[in-house]
């Protein structure tokens, strides 16, 4: 289960080993695992975030496993190749979950445009997983995803890398992505993206959850018309989708609870 953790490296604190431009993605990928953990989307040491490091398109950071996602610095996290190898190894004592780099790394590697990947299994998220329906147009937070939603049939637990190329196809050109009886996948040019797409496919999902407790026929699917109305929003204000002002006020909310994410 646990991918070689690597040869330890010097003693000098994480920040003199790397450049400004990583140590300021850290940084960033930290506040992200917390806003996760805040929100309440972790299952335990289990899941994964990832991140391209700045000017090194085939290296990832990615969180120790063994760690919650409310103790996950910016000095903590490894840098690994696409293909799992280690690059940079954190002072701690913790290997990797090699599922981290099989999905992971095959959207990253696939997809250049994309920055970050993040990886839950909300019970939520599980629950709509397992639903033959897949995301119903039950709420506006389902209507502002943009359509683009790709799904995967479950295969096992993510060991294989043969899987790879189907999680890359099911994924197509969208950002979102449902693992079918597994969790939900969201990706982002940057973590302000990633984020808002995670957090609007996870309220849909809890919405289509409570909507669906009366039966699915006495839900109320949104007109077709509507919801093209409003995913023209998403169209005509990329910003939307891009979760930017979300993203300050977030980080601002992670800075009043723990700074701690930038150590």
């Amino acid at each position: 289960m646990l991918a070689t953790a690597g040869t330890r490296d010097a003693s000098a604190p994480m920040r003199e080993r790397v450049s400004a431009e990583e140590w300021a993605a850290r940084v960033e990928l930290a506040a992200l695992y917390r806003m996760v953990h805040h929100f309440g989307m972790t299952d335990l040491i289990a899941n994964h975030i990832t991140m391209r490091v700045p000017g090194e398109p085939d290296h990832i950071l990615i969180n120790a496993y063994g760690l919650m996602y409310d103790e996950v610095t910016a000095s903590n996290l490894y840098k690994i190749t696409l293909d799992g190898d280690v690059v940079l190894r954190p002072d701690v004592d913790l290997g990797l979950n090699i599922t981290g780099y099989v999905i992971h790394g095959a959207i990253h590697q696939a997809r250049p445009d994309l920055h970050v990947v993040i990886h839950t299994h909300s019970a939520a998220g599980t629950g709509v997983s397992g639903m033959k329906c897949g995301l119903l147009p039950v709420s506006q937070h389902a209507a502002l995803i943009d359509g683009r939603i790709g799904y995967h049939d479950y295969e096992g637990a993510a060991f294989n890398l043969d899987e790879r190329e189907r999680f890359v196809a099911s994924l197509g050109s969208g950002n979102l992505m449902i693992l079918r009886n597994h969790g939900l996948i969201a990706c982002g040019q940057s973590c302000a993206e990633a984020f808002i797409g995670i957090y609007r496919l996870e309220m849909a999902c809890k919405m289509q959850v409570a909507a669906l407790a009366g039966g699915i026929d006495n839900a109320l699917m949104m007109p077709p018309e509507a919801l093209e109305n409003t995913r023209r929003i998403l169209i005509d204000h990329p910003e939307i989708g891009a979760g930017t002002l979300q993203w300050r006020a977030l980080l601002r909310r992670m800075e009043r609870i723990d700074p701690s994410w930038k150590e």
